[in-house]
């Protein structure tokens, strides 16, 4: 790894922790579509195992858990599977496929994010909701690794209150994390434990820091509206690099 890699992954999860930190998500989504400019979703993605799964565990404590688990265990199941198992776009998920599917990912949350458009409440059809949720959102991280869609309207249409939407994006975050884990795991060409994901955990946990020092600081609806649109500017460059 040369330096000039070194620093660019520092800088990506840096910005990603310190994302994360203050809006308490976002360090995957933030990591890949940055990474996503001069790598295939497969090695973003091996970079991003260990230092989202470091930073998800303490989100993840709560009271919530059992009543979480049995709430939403079809959903994450579903999600498991899929992104574990479904075939991914382009050459191992490092075509040009993959590069359109992400950029097409970050424009619609991008814009979903600005739009915030009014969810209908899904808590009485969690049944069949749970499982179109998790397929479609494990299909979209299979290729991508990014997993915020359709994965996180679907919690907020659950209408829980906010502490026990906190646990349940942690807990969902860890799940989705985990399967993509087995998937990358499972690729001979990359490996999860290197220097370059050493330099991912270390700069992800001081921008964490950094965020949560900041949280009070900044104004939350203008932060992640600037973010939404930093999510959908960067869609379409990653969508302008297929021409």
């Amino acid at each position: 790894m040369d330096f000039l890699n070194a620093f660019g992954i520092a800088v990506v999860f840096a910005l990603a922790g310190c994302v994360k930190g203050i809006t308490g998500m976002g360090l995957p989504t933030v990591a890949v579509s940055l990474l996503g400019l001069w790598l295939p979703p497969v090695q973003a993605a091996a970079l991003l195992i260990v230092p989202s799964l470091a930073t998800n565990l303490a989100q993840c404590r709560g009271p919530h858990a059992r009543v979480l688990v049995a709430a939403l265990w079809p959903a994450w199941g579903c999600l498991a599977l899929v992104t574990s198992l479904a075939p991914a776009a382009g050459a191992g998920g490092a075509g040009p496929d993959a590069r359109a599917l992400l950029g097409l990912t970050l424009v619609l949350y991008g814009v979903w994010g600005l739009w915030r458009p009014s969810l209908p409440d899904l808590a009485r059809h969690r049944r069949w909701a749970g499982p179109c949720a998790g397929v479609l959102t494990g299909l979209v991280a299979a290729s991508t690794a990014v997993f915020v869609m359709p994965l996180v309207p679907y919690l907020q249409a659950l209408r829980l209150q906010k502490d026990v939407l906190v646990q349940a994006l942690g807990l969902s975050f860890t799940v989705a994390t985990l399967a993509l884990a087995v998937r990358v795991g499972a690729a001979p060409e990359v490996s999860l434990l290197s220097p370059g994901a050493a330099v991912a955990l270390l700069a992800a946990c001081a921008g964490l820091a950094c965020g949560n020092c900041l949280r009070s600081r900044l104004s939350g609806t203008a932060f992640q509206r600037a973010l939404f649109v930093t999510f959908a500017a960067l869609g379409i460059a990653n969508l302008m690099r297929l021409s």
